[in-house]
């Protein structure tokens, strides 16, 4: 995984640095914790639940890693992450992969290797939003990767290759959709906080808000992406045959965004 993010000052907001990586660390602990409680439940209610809450405390840590280096420029910069994909399926990963970097504020390009085949994708954005692409991609790699390998078509004669592509699709479109919602409702509440200590000081002017400084990021994300590729077009839409949408698409609403790949990581891809 090739990694270019930009350099700070040495010696510079050191404090901060280690106040930022010490916060960060204590929120994935609470996401295992949260995890590790869905895995356990003696019901799928309940594991559900757990699994939300650990999308809901991820999409604020976002938010509030933005507010952070709004606070501080040079604290989380943009750059540029390479993640590899491998066939079977390399298409669909990458799709994937692109779809959690957009609902995440990043930008993704898909680098083709020709007969429909992907060989890896570079995500633009924020360090810490491409840190949690990473997370919650390896994550939804492996859950489904377990999943497509049990799944047949239901009717006889179709394509189990297309079957599974299209499956596959269903599941990134569910997924992006859950990413986006848990987004939206992170920044919404980092503006109703932001109104009421506004209220409490007295309606004084203070720190940006939320939907400020995201759309600053995502100008800057967009600047970046524009630069490295100058000439890129829009991939062409993806036609697929088969049949599996509507059950990927389920597996995606119940997938664990943001699952076992806080506790241990592998190669993406695998």
């Amino acid at each position: 995984m090739d990694r270019t993010t930009g350099t700070r000052a040495a010696g510079t907001g050191a404090t901060s640095t280690r106040t930022t990586n010490t916060r960060t660390t204590n929120t994935l602990g609470r996401v295992r914790k949260l995890l590790a409680r869905a895995e356990r439940a003696g019901t799928p209610e309940e594991a559900q639940a757990c699994t939300d809450k650990a999308v809901e405390l991820m999409a604020r840590h976002g938010i509030d890693m933005a507010l952070l280096s709004a606070a501080e420029p040079g604290l989380d910069e943009v750059g540029a992450t390479r993640m590899e994909v491998a066939d079977p399926y390399s298409a669909g990963k990458a799709r994937l992969l692109g779809w959690t970097a957009s609902a995440l504020r990043c930008r993704a390009v898909l680098h083709q290797l020709g007969g429909g085949r992907v060989g890896a994708v570079t995500v633009f954005g924020f360090a810490s939003d491409r840190e949690r692409v990473e997370v919650l991609f390896t994550s939804l790699l492996l859950q489904a990767g377990a999943q497509l390998v049990r799944e047949r078509p239901p009717h006889p004669g179709e394509s189990v290759a297309a079957y599974r592509r299209s499956w596959l699709h269903g599941f990134a479109v569910q997924v992006h959709r859950r990413l986006v919602d848990a987004e939206r409702r992170a920044e919404r509440r980092a503006e109703q906080r932001a109104e009421e200590r506004g209220g409490a000081a007295g309606g004084g002017a203070g720190s940006p808000g939320a939907a400020l400084v995201l759309a600053d990021r995502r100008s800057q994300v967009e600047r970046a992406y524009a630069e490295a590729f100058p000439a890129l077009g829009r991939s062409r839409r993806s036609v697929l045959s088969g049949t599996g949408f509507a059950a990927g698409a389920a597996a995606g609403e119940r997938a664990d965004l943001g699952g076992g790949a806080l506790r241990g990581r592998r190669a993406l891809g695998a």
